[in-house]
C-alpha cells in the first residue's frame, strides 16, 4: 500500500477468477459503487489500482470482490521487499495455466473421436453412439467445468458472456444427447445420422449432438490456454526492471572491502564500482572519475563524465575507471525502483481492449435464451405436446451454440502471428489487435530504435596535408588502449578502416580530458580541446570551423595533436539505421504521424530527426517524461503507438494504447511492450501495424460470418425444422469457411 494524498490510500489487489473483460468491468463497478473508492480493473495484468479514503479497509475492498464471484489478494509490490510477482503468485499461475494444459490435452484426445464418428459413416458401427457419450462426457464435465462455473458466477450477477453461451450451448446438446439415448431411439442398435437433406419436423428423439458439444469445448479450450500463455507474462516487465540491477555491492567500512547483497545498502554507505561493473544505487561520487554508461535508464548515447560531487544513478554501467561512491538512495527510492512503478501503473491504468466476441455475447446470448423459452411456450400452446416443444426449444439452443465462433479468434491470431514471427513481429495476444485499427500518432525512440545505439565513427577533418590514414593509424591506436566508450568506437573504426593499428608507448588516461602515448615515435594527443589548450597548441581555422558544424549536427568532436600539432579532427555519433527513413516513409503512408522522443540533447535529436524525416522531435526528456508525453499525446485525442528499445522506454510503452518494443533491446521493454520487432529494423514496426490491423479484419469478418450462420439457423430451429444433418453440415461449413478465411493470412507480404 502507498499513501496518495492526504486522507486516501492506494493499494494493487490481485484478482483470480477473471476469464474474460467483462468480468474486469464488473469488478470495477461494484468497487466504485463503494462510497470513497476509485478502481480501475485491468483484465491483462489481473490486477485492480485502488484508491480508497481512510474508513475503507483492504478486507473491505476483498469483500466486495469476493461478493462479485471473483477472488482477491494484496500483492507485493516492487521495490517494497519482494519482486513484482512473489513466488505465490508465480505458483498460482503457473498452476492455472497447468490444470487449463490438461483439461485442454483431455477434450482435444477424446473430442477427435467423437466427431470423427459422427461426421464419417463408415465409422458408425453398432453401438457408436454408446462410445461416443462415454468419450464425450468428461469432456463436457470436466474439461469445460472453467466455462460451467463462469456461466454460474454470470447468471447470480445478471449478466452474459461467451461463457454462458458455451455452457448452455455445450449442456443443452449434451443433455439432449443423453435423453435420446435413453428415453428416446438414439440408443438402438444401428443408428445413425441420417443423411436427408429435406427440412421436416421431427421430435428429435433419434439425434445426438455429442460432437457438437465435444468439439466448442475443445475449440474454446484451445484459444483460452493460448491467451493464457500470453497473460501470464504480464508483470514480466517489473520483473526484468528489478532484475537489472546489481545484486552484490563492495561496501567499504572501517577500512575493509565487504561483499555484500545490495538489499543490505543503507544510506550513507560508501561502496566500491570497479570498470565494467554496475552502480549498485543511486549515489554521490566520492573518489575517482570515469565514464558511465546511463543509456539504459536516460537514452542517452554519449557516456557521462563523473568525477567527485557528481550523483549516479543505480544500474547504470561503470564504463571507466575505479569510483567510490556513497549512497543517496535505497531500495523503493531509487530510480530503477520508481520506473518500475511507473510501469506498473501505466499498464493498471490502460484499460484492456473488450473482446469482440463478449460484445456481441452479451446481446446474443440472452436474445437466444429468451427465443428458446419462448419456442417452448409457442409449441406448447400449439398443441404440439411436450417432446416436440422440448425439441424444437433444445434445438436453439444447439444451434446457436458457438462451433465456427470457437475458431474465429483462435486460428485467425494462430495464422497471423506464425506469418507475424517469419517477419520478425511477435504479437502477443487478441486484445492488442483492436488497437492497431485506432493507431494515429507514433512515437519512436531515437537511441537503438532510428539508431544504431552505439557510438560510430562518422568522419575524419584533416588541416594541411596530413592524411586521413595516418590520423586514423596514431588516433586509433591510442585510443584502442582506452576503456572509454568513446575511444573503442575510433579504435573500431581505424582498424576497419587502416587495418591492424601499432602498439602504444607511455600511454596515460587523463580523465575528463583524452589520453597521451607515444605512437612509432610520435607524441600524441587525442581527446578534447582543452587537452591541446593544456599543451598550448591551437585548432587551426579550418578545424574550428569544421568542430562547429559537426557539434550543430549533434556530432562527438575529438581533436587529434602529435609533435606539438593540433592536425585532425574525429567525428563519432550514435549512427542512423540505414533503415529508418524508409522506416518513417511507411509508417506515414499508414496514416501515422511520426514524432522522435529521446533523452538525448536538442542538436543531436534535430540531427537525427531531419535526416530520417520526422517534423515533430521532443528531446532531453526523462523516463518519467516520456510516459507523460505519450499521456499528454493521448489527452490530445490521439491513439498513440510507441516504439522503444530500452529500459527507459518500458514505461512509456506501457502508458501507450500500443506497445511495439525492439527484439534486440532490454527484456523489460519487450516486455512491456504489446508487440515485438525481432529484427530491430523499424521497417518492421508499419509491418507490425499492417499485419495486426489485416489479422484483425480477419478476426472481424470470422466472427460476422459465425454469428450469421447461427442467426440464419435459428428461424428454423424455432419452427421445428431443424434436420440435425444440415444442422450438422452448416456447422461444420461455417468452420471450415472460418479456418479457410484465416488461412489467407499466410499470403502476408511484407512492404516492398
Amino acid at each position: 500500500m502507498t499513501p496518495t494524498t492526504p486522507g486516501t490510500t492506494r493499494v494493487e489487489l490481485a484478482i483470480g477468477g477473471m476469464t474474460c473483460a467483462s468480468c474486469a468491468a464488473r469488478i470495477e463497478k461494484k468497487l466504485n459503487r463503494m462510497e470513497g473508492v476509485e478502481a480501475t480493473v485491468n483484465y491483462a495484468t489481473e490486477k485492480a489500482g485502488v484508491t480508497f479514503a481512510d474508513g475503507v479497509s483492504v478486507d473491505d475492498l476483498i469483500a466486495t470482490v469476493e461478493a462479485t464471484g471473483y477472488s482477491a489478494q494484496p500483492p507485493p509490490r516492487p521495490g517494497h521487499g519482494a519482486p513484482a510477482d512473489g513466488p505465490a503468485e508465480d505458483d498460482r499461475a503457473g498452476d492455472e495455466l497447468r490444470s487449463l494444459r490438461e483439461r485442454l490435452v483431455t477434450a482435444v484426445a477424446l473430442a477427435v473421436p467423437v466427431i470423427a464418428m459422427a461426421m464419417v459413416p463408415a465409422l458408425q458401427f453398432d453401438y457408436w453412439q454408446w462410445l461416443s457419450l462415454t468419450l464425450a462426457a468428461p469432456v463436457v464435465t470436466y474439461a469445460a467445468w472453467p466455462f460451467h462455473r463462469a456461466a454460474w458466477t454470470n447468471a447470480r450477477h445478471g449478466a452474459a458472456t461467451m461463457d454462458t453461451l458455451i455452457s448452455v450451448g455445450t449442456s443443452a446438446a449434451f443433455l439432449w444427447s443423453l435423453w435420446a439415448l435413453f428415453f428416446g431411439t438414439a440408443g438402438m442398435p444401428g443408428m445413425t445420422h441420417p443423411f436427408s437433406f429435406t427440412i421436416t419436423r421431427g421430435d428429435g428423439s433419434g439425434n445426438i449432438y455429442l460432437e457438437a458439444a465435444a468439439g466448442v469445448t475443445a475449440f474454446i479450450l484451445a484459444g483460452r490456454y493460448f491467451e493464457a500463455r500470453s497473460k501470464r507474462k504480464a508483470g514480466a516487465a517489473l520483473k526484468a526492471l528489478m532484475e537489472l540491477g546489481a545484486k552484490e555491492v563492495t561496501v567499504l567500512r572501517e577500512g575493509r572491502e565487504l561483499t555484500l547483497p545490495t538489499s543490505a545498502l543503507n544510506v550513507g554507505d560508501r561502496f566500491l564500482v570497479r570498470p565494467g561493473e554496475k552502480i549498485a544505487t543511486d549515489g554521490t561520487v566520492i573518489e575517482g572519475a570515469s565514464a558511465v554508461d546511463v543509456s539504459m535508464l536516460t537514452g542517452e548515447s554519449v557516456p557521462v563524465e563523473v568525477s567527485p560531487g557528481d550523483s549516479v544513478t543505480g544500474a547504470t554501467l561503470n564504463a571507466g575507471g575505479r569510483l567510490v561512491v556513497e549512497a543517496t538512495r535505497v531500495g523503493a527510492d531509487t530510480q530503477l525502483a520508481r520506473m518500475a512503478e511507473l510501469v506498473e501503473e501505466a499498464q493498471s491504468g490502460k484499460a484492456a481492449a473488450q473482446r469482440l466476441a463478449d460484445r456481441i455475447s452479451a446481446v446474443f446470448v440472452p436474445v437466444v435464451i429468451g427465443l428458446a423459452l419462448a419456442t417452448l411456450g409457442f409449441w406448447l400452446g400449439s398443441g404440439a405436446g411436450l417432446t416436440a416443444a422440448f425439441t424444437a426449444a433444445v434445438a436453439v439452443l444447439i444451434i446457436a451454440c458457438p462451433c465456427a465462433l470457437g475458431l474465429a479468434t483462435p486460428t485467425a491470431l494462430l495464422v497471423g502471428t506464425g506469418r507475424g514471427a517469419q517477419l520478425g513481429i511477435l504479437i502477443k495476444g487478441p486484445e492488442v489487435l483492436e488497437t492497431t485499427r485506432r493507431v494515429d500518432t507514433i512515437v519512436l525512440d531515437k537511441t537503438g530504435t532510428v539508431t544504431t545505439g552505439r557510438m560510430t565513427l562518422l568522419a575524419v577533418r584533416t588541416a594541411g596535408a596530413t592524411r586521413e590514414d595516418e590520423v586514423l593509424r596514431l588516433a586509433g591506436a591510442l585510443e584502442h588502449a582506452s576503456e572509454h566508450p568513446i575511444a573503442r568506437a575510433v579504435a573500431t573504426g581505424a582498424a576497419a578502416a587502416v587495418g591492424p593499428l601499432p602498439t602504444p608507448e607511455d600511454f596515460a588516461a587523463l580523465p575528463g580530458l583524452g589520453v597521451q602515448g607515444v605512437v612509432d615515435g610520435h607524441a600524441v594527443l587525442v581527446g578534447r580541446e582543452k587537452l591541446l589548450t593544456e599543451w598550448a597548441m591551437e585548432l587551426p581555422e579550418e578545424l574550428k570551423d569544421a568542430k562547429d558544424q559537426a557539434e550543430k549536427a549533434g556530432r562527438t568532436v575529438i581533436a587529434v595533436a602529435w609533435d606539438g600539432e593540433a592536425r585532425a579532427l574525429i567525428e563519432v555519433a550514435d549512427a542512423v539505421k540505414e533503415t529508418s527513413a524508409e522506416a518513417v516513409r511507411r509508417l506515414r503512408r499508414l496514416g501515422l504521424t511520426p514524432i522522435l522522443l529521446t533523452g538525448d540533447n536538442h542538436a543531436v535529436a534535430a540531427s537525427v530527426a531531419a535526416e530520417v524525416g520526422i517534423d515533430e522531435v521532443v528531446a532531453e526528456v526523462m523516463p518519467q517524461d516520456k510516459a507523460d508525453v505519450v499521456k499528454r499525446l493521448q489527452a490530445e485525442g490521439r491513439s498513440v503507438a510507441m516504439v522503444g528499445d530500452g529500459v527507459n522506454d518500458a514505461a512509456a510503452l506501457a502508458q501507450a494504447d500500443l506497445g511495439l518494443a525492439m527484439g534486440t533491446g532490454t527484456d523489460a521493454a519487450i516486455e512491456a511492450g504489446d508487440l515485438t520487432l525481432v529484427r530491430g529494423d523499424l521497417r518492421a514496426a508499419a509491418d507490425a501495424i499492417r499485419l495486426s490491423r489485416r489479422t484483425l479484419s480477419t478476426i472481424r469478418s470470422n466472427l460476422f460470418w459465425a454469428f450469421g450462420y447461427n442467426v440464419a439457423a435459428l428461424p428454423l430451429a424455432a419452427a421445428g425444422l431443424l434436420n440435425p444433418m444440415i444442422a450438422g453440415a452448416a456447422m461444420a461449413l461455417s468452420s471450415v469457411f472460418v479456418v479457410g478465411n484465416s488461412l489467407r493470412l499466410r499470403g502476408f507480404r511484407a512492404m516492398d
